[in-house]
């Protein structure tokens, strides 16, 4: 069975053929996003997002009528219980899931009107992903793993990329063992190789999924002052977490229970 990393890297292979071939100037036309912290209109919308799972056991509402706004150079944290629909939301915001009813724009775009191609492309040029579990492809090295979405949207020239990637890795501190295979590092290594990963195409949205959720609490603490400092350079992050010290540190906070917010600070 593949991870869901598996999962987005096979998708954004696919669009890095389709970009080769007949739909390469669709594809492009999804140009990245520009970056900056402020206020103004907002980065991204969530309009009455709704998503049903059908079970054997009947129809489960994961989310109900989500309204939210995510706005550039803001570090926003989604906290709620287990089974509250975080998760959930981040698919929708990163496109992996459809919602069953409402709209998710990003810069004015509605990405799930997008061709699914189109959509992996632009995933990959927009958006960087840290995963609770870290989602390194366990047989390629951290350098290996960090030239794969550079390979996959092409964004930087062949003989950039090597050195695009030590440089990320000497970013998180782990350019010394560019060489290693994730089971050679600890948990805190390995997901700063996954944030390493996570900014390889340079995006301006960073979507982490409790990305502090089986570290320490010194390396969560490390982790958290690193993300804070990719805000301080003009990034958007939306982070899930369970963590309510870390929560308070962000910009603002929305509060997710069974399924709908019942808690937040707006800018608006």
């Amino acid at each position: 069975m593949k991870t869901l990393y598996e999962e987005i890297a096979a998708s954004s292979r696919d669009a890095t053929c389709c970009v080769s071939t007949s739909c390469r100037e669709s594809a492009w036309k999804l140009s990245p996003l520009q970056g900056g912290a402020g206020g103004g209109s907002p980065l991204i919308e969530m309009e009455q997002i709704a998503k049903v799972f059908k079970t054997i056991a009947g129809e489960f509402v994961a989310l109900k009528g989500i309204n939210a706004r995510f706005y550039r150079g803001e570090f926003v944290s989604v906290v709620g219980k287990s089974g509250s629909g975080k998760s959930t939301l981040v698919n929708m915001l990163t496109g992996i899931d459809h919602p069953t009813s409402g709209k998710v724009r990003v810069d004015g775009v509605e990405i799930h009107h997008m061709h699914e191609s189109d959509m992996a492309a632009w995933r990959g040029l927009n958006l960087g992903v840290v995963f609770q579990f870290f989602q390194l492809l366990p047989t390629l090295t951290l350098l290996e793993n960090i030239l794969l979405p550079m390979d996959f949207t092409a964004k930087y020239p062949p003989e950039e990329r090597d050195e695009r990637a030590m440089e990320l890795l000497k970013l998180v501190g782990l350019h010394e063992l560019a060489d290693k295979i994730p089971a050679e590092l600890s948990g805190g290594q390995q997901q700063s190789a996954a944030i390493a990963r996570a900014l390889a195409n340079d995006p301006p949205i960073i979507i982490a999924d409790e990305p502090t959720g089986n570290l320490d609490s010194r390396t969560a603490a490390t982790v958290f002052e690193f993300f804070a400092g990719l805000v301080q350079s003009g990034k958007t992050i939306i982070m899930v977490t369970h963590d309510p010290s870390l929560a308070q540190r962000t910009t603002r906070t929305i509060l997710l229970k069974d399924g709908e917010i019942v808690e937040k600070t707006d800018l608006d």
